[in-house]
C-alpha cells in the first residue's frame, strides 16, 4: 500500500496551468492513482486537501464536495476514517466548514462538543439537529 500527500491529491484534482510544475506533476499524479492497486490517504490529508481546495484553488463547497466523494470512491484508494470523511463532506454540503464537521464526526460517541471560539458552528448544529451538541460552555463562577 501507498500513502498519498496532499500535493498528489491536488495535482490530481486540480487542472493549474499557469504553474509549469503542475503541468508536469499532473501527470504523474494521474499514473499514481490510476495505475496503483492500493492506496491509503489519511485523515489529515484529508483536511489539508479540503483547505487548499478551498484557500488556495479558490474551489467553493460544491466543488470540494464534488472532489471528496470522487476520492471516497475510488475502489483503490482507502481513505482513513472513511465514514467520518464522507460524513463530514455531507455537512460540508450543508453549509458547515469541512474541519468543525469532522470534528463532529469525531465526536459522535459523546454527549457535547464544547468549542469558545464558533458560536457559528453551533448554531448550525442546532438547526440541523446535529449530535453530538456543540455548546459554548460559560463560566458558572461570578468574577470579583
Amino acid at each position: 500500500m501507498i500513502a498519498l500527500d496532499t500535493n498528489i491529491l491536488a495535482r490530481f484534482y486540480v487542472d493549474d496551468p499557469g504553474d509549469p510544475e503542475a503541468a508536469k506533476q499532473r501527470p504523474v499524479a494521474y499514473e499514481v492513482i490510476a495505475k496503483s492497486p492500493s492506496l491509503f490517504v489519511p485523515l489529515t490529508v484529508t483536511l489539508e486537501l479540503e483547505w487548499v481546495l478551498r484557500a488556495f484553488y479558490r474551489f467553493d463547497a460544491a466543488q470540494v464536495v464534488q472532489v471528496m466523494e470522487h476520492l471516497l470512491g475510488l475502489t483503490n484508494v482507502n481513505v482513513e476514517e472513511a465514514g467520518r470523511v464522507a460524513q463530514a463532506t455531507h455537512l460540508l454540503g450543508q453549509g458547515m466548514d469541512f474541519a468543525d464537521a469532522l470534528h463532529l464526526a469525531a465526536s459522535g460517541h459523546c454527549e457535547a462538543l464544547y468549542t469558545f471560539d464558533d458560536r457559528r458552528f453551533a448554531r448550525r448544529t442546532q438547526r440541523l439537529e446535529l449530535v453530538p451538541k456543540v455548546l459554548v460552555p460559560s463560566s458558572t463562577s461570578e468574577s470579583s
